[in-house]
C-alpha cells in the first residue's frame, strides 16, 4: 500500500507564533519576582538590559537572537566559516593531539606509546628549553611509525635542530620525507613573544622552503595564539595576533622565494579553547574568515585559503586548587573546539597547572576527546553549531573587533614592530587588568578557587615541570591571586598547627544568619581562611560569651531586619571587647552601621577583602 509523505513536518503548526512582547511580558515577571527588575521600571528595553552582558572586547551578548547578520556560506568554500573541508571531521574525526615535554625521554616514551594505543592520532613534543632533549628525540619517539603518526615539533630557537633530528631518525627507520606528517612548528615572532629575544625571519624561509620541495605533507609554520591568550589578552586580541604574525610570515615567506600559494600553506594556526562554548566556537569559525580575507587580497587561490586550525584548552583556565573541576573545564573547552571546527584538539591534562601529568591525567584528556569522538559522535555532523542565530552573530562581531585590531596593528608598523616597542604588551597588560577586576569580584567565578573550595583539600603531589622559557610576555592563570591567598594560609596552617580563622558573630535563629554565613563561610575559605560561628543569639551578651578573646577579625551574619535591630549594638560591643577589624555580611547600609569597618558581599572585591584579613591575622608577614 502506497503511502504519501509529507513534505514538511510543521511541529508547532496548531500553535500561534510567540511574539516578543509576548517574550518580554513573561521575562517581565520573572526578573520583578527575583528583585532584578524594579515594579516601577517599564519595558521593553529594561528587559534586554538587565539580561544581557559583555565580554572583554565589548561586544554586548543579548538574551535573545531572532535573525543572522550574515550568510556564513557553505562547509569548504569561501569564507571558511563553517569549516576549511567540505565534510568537516566527519569522515575521520578530528586529529587527537596530545602534548608530550617531560625531560624523563624513557617515561616519554611509554606515555606517547600510551596514547597512540589508546585513542590519540598524533604526538606534539615540545623540545629543548622546558622540555625532552633534542638528542633524546629517538629514545623518545622508539616504536613510533613515522610513516603512520603525525608528529609536531615545538623547540623554539632550536627547531632547526630539532627537524635535523627527526629526518635523521626517519631515515634510520627507512622512512621517506615525502611520506612524513605534522609539523615542525617554528614560530618566532611566537618565540619573540615569549622570550623578549628578536625574531628572524631566516629560519623560517629555509624551513618553508624545505618543506615546500622536500616535505609536502608537513607545514614549517606554527601560528601560535597562546602567547598572547596566556597574557591575559580576549579573543579578538588572540585573532589579530595571529593574524597580524601569519601576515607577516606571508611577507617573509613571499621575500624568500615561495610564491604566496605555497607560503600560505606553510601555516598552521593555534588557539586557545575556554570553558566559554560560544566564544570558543565562534573565535575558531571567525578565525577562518578572517585568514580568508587576508589571503583572498593577497591573491591566493582559493584552495589555498582554508586555515589548518589546531586548538588547545587553555592553560590559563587550569587550577591548581581543586584541580579536579579542570576535567569539567576540558570537557566544555574540547567540545566547543570540536564544534567550532577545528582539525586538531590537544586537551591539557587536569594537573598540568601543578607539574607533570601522571598516567591518569594523561588518560582522562585524551578518553575526553574520545568519548566526544565515539560515544557523542560530535565528528558526525558537520557545522553542528551553523544556523544559529547566536553563534553567527558571535562570529561576526568578534571578527570585525579582531579586523580593527589588526588593521591598528598594521597601521602602527607590521606585528614585530608592536611586539618590540612594547604597545602589544601594554594592550594585553590591560585586558588582564579588566579580567583580574572581574575575577578578584567575582563576577567571573573560578569554580572550587573562588567559589565553593575546599578549604581542607589534599594536594596532588606531582614532579616538577620544566621551566619555561620567559622574559617576554607574563603567563598568567585566572586562579593565580586567590591561589597565592589560599598558599600564604595553607604556610601559616603548617607552621602552627591552626588554620587561621575569622569570628562569625550569628545574630538571631539559624533560618536566620545560615544564608549570609554561609555566604560569609565561602568566601573566606578561597582566602584559606577558617571560620568559627556562634550560632544562635538573641543577644549581644550570647555573641560575646562565643567570642575568642580580642578576635582580630569578626563578621557580622543575619538578616537586615536583625541588623537594623542589632548590628550597631553588637559592633560596638565587639570593638570595646577587642575585636581588630569588623565585617558585615551584606550590602553596604545607608547610613553606615557605626563601629563596621566594611562589607562583604556578592559583586563585593572578595581579593581586596580577603587580604585585608591576611593582613589582619598576620598571613604572609
Amino acid at each position: 500500500m502506497a503511502h504519501s509523505v509529507s513534505r514538511g513536518l510543521p511541529l508547532a503548526a496548531e500553535f500561534p507564533e510567540p511574539t516578543r512582547e509576548q517574550w518580554r511580558a513573561q521575562v517581565t515577571k520573572v526578573l520583578r519576582r527575583s528583585g532584578l527588575l524594579r515594579e516601577d521600571t517599564e519595558p521593553p528595553e529594561a528587559v534586554e538590559d538587565v539580561l544581557a552582558s559583555s565580554t572583554y572586547d565589548g561586544i554586548t551578548v543579548h538574551p535573545l537572537y531572532t535573525e543572522s547578520p550574515q550568510d556564513p556560506g557553505v562547509p569548504g568554500l569561501a569564507p571558511f566559516v563553517r569549516g576549511s573541508l567540505p565534510q568537516g571531521t566527519s569522515t575521520e574525526g578530528w586529529d587527537v593531539r596530545q602534548l608530550h615535554h617531560d625531560p624523563d625521554a624513557a617515561l616519554t616514551n611509554r606515555e606517547v606509546l600510551a596514547d597512540l594505543e589508546n585513542g590519540a592520532t598524533s604526538v606534539w613534543l615540545r623540545l629543548g628549553t622546558g622540555g625532552i632533549p633534542i638528542s633524546d628525540l629517538p629514545e623518545a619517539l622508539n616504536g613510533v611509525h613515522l610513516d603512520m603518526v603525525s608528529i609536531v615539533l615545538d623547540a623554539g630557537a632550536d627547531t632547526t635542530k630539532a627537524t635535523e633530528e627527526l629526518l635523521a631518525l626517519a631515515n634510520a627507520q627507512g622512512v621517506a620525507p615525502r611520506a612524513l606528517r605534522g609539523s615542525l612548528g617554528t614560530d618566532p615572532l611566537g618565540a619573540q613573544a615569549r622570550t623578549g629575544e628578536t625574531a628572524s625571519p631566516a629560519t623560517a624561509a629555509e624551513l618553508a622552503r624545505k618543506c615546500a620541495s622536500e616535505l609536502p605533507g608537513v607545514r614549517a609554520i606554527t601560528v601560535d595564539g597562546l602567547p598572547y591568550h596566556e597574557a591575559g589578552g580576549s579573543d579578538s586580541q588572540e585573532l589579530a595576533c595571529t593574524l597580524a604574525a601569519a601576515t607577516t610570515y606571508l611577507r617573509w615567506l613571499t621575500e624568500a622565494g615561495l610564491d604566496v600559494d605555497a607560503a600560505a600553506r606553510q601555516l598552521e594556526f593555534r588557539y586557545a579553547a575556554t570553558a566559554d562554548q560560544f566564544l570558543t566556537i565562534a573565535k575558531l569559525r571567525a578565525a577562518r574568515q578572517l585568514w580568508e580575507r587576508v589571503t583572498r587580497a593577497c591573491g591566493v587561490e582559493e584552495s589555498a585559503r582554508a586555515q589548518q586550525q589546531h586548538a588547545v584548552t587553555s592553560p590559563a583556565m587550569l587550577t591548581r586548587r581543586d584541580p579536579w573541576v579542570n576535567m569539567l573545564r576540558n570537557t566544555i573547552a574540547t567540545f566547543s573546539a570540536a564544534l567550532g571546527g577545528a582539525q586538531a584538539i590537544t586537551t591539557l591534562p587536569f594537573d598540568a597547572a601543578i607539574g607533570l601529568p601522571d598516567s591518569f591525567a594523561r588518560r582522562i584528556a585524551r578518553n575526553t576527546q574520545t568519548l566526544l569522538l565515539e560515544e557523542s559522535h560530535l565528528a558526525q555532523v558537520i557545522d553542528p553549531a551553523g544556523g544559529s542565530w547566536y553563534v553567527e552573530s558571535l562570529t561576526s562581531e568578534l571578527a570585525q573587533r579582531a579586523w580593527q585590531r589588526f588593521q591598528e596593528i598594521e597601521r602602527a608598523g607590521g606585528f614585530p614592530t608592536v611586539l618590540a616597542d612594547g604597545t602589544l604588551a601594554e594592550q594585553l597588560a590591560e585586558t588582564w587588568q579588566q579580567r583580574r577586576r572581574a575575577i578578584a569580584h567575582r563576577t567571573d567565578a573560578i569554580t572550587g578557587v573562588s567559589e565553593f573550595p575546599d578549604l581542607f583539600e589534599k594536594p596532588l603531589p606531582r614532579r616538577p615541570a620544566p621551566q619555561q622559557p620567559g622574559g617576554g610576555l607574563p603567563r598568567h592563570r585566572y586562579a593565580e591571586d586567590f591561589e597565592q591567598l589560599r598558599d600564604a594560609a595553607d604556610a601559616v596552617t603548617e607552621a602552627t598547627g591552626s588554620r587561621p580563622a575569622v569570628f562569625l558573630a550569628t545574630l538571631g535563629s539559624l533560618a536566620e544568619y545560615n544564608a549570609r554565613a554561609s555566604f560569609a563561610r565561602n568566601l573566606f575559605a578561597a582566602g584559606g581562611i577558617d571560620a568559627t560561628e556562634a550560632g544562635p543569639t538573641q543577644s549581644t551578651s550570647e555573641v560575646l560569651a562565643a567570642a575568642p578573646e580580642a578576635a582580630p577579625v569578626v563578621c557580622l551574619c543575619s538578616t537586615d531586619q536583625v541588623y537594623a535591630e542589632r548590628a550597631a549594638e553588637t559592633a560596638r560591643a565587639l570593638k570595646e571587647a577587642g575585636a581588630g577589624h569588623v565585617l558585615l555580611a551584606g550590602k553596604p547600609a545607608d547610613p553606615p552601621v557605626p563601629d563596621v569597618d566594611g562589607y562583604i558581599h556578592s559583586g563585593c572585591d572578595a581579593l581586596s577583602v580577603l587580604t585585608e584579613v591576611h593582613r589582619r591575622l598576620g598571613v604572609g608577614q
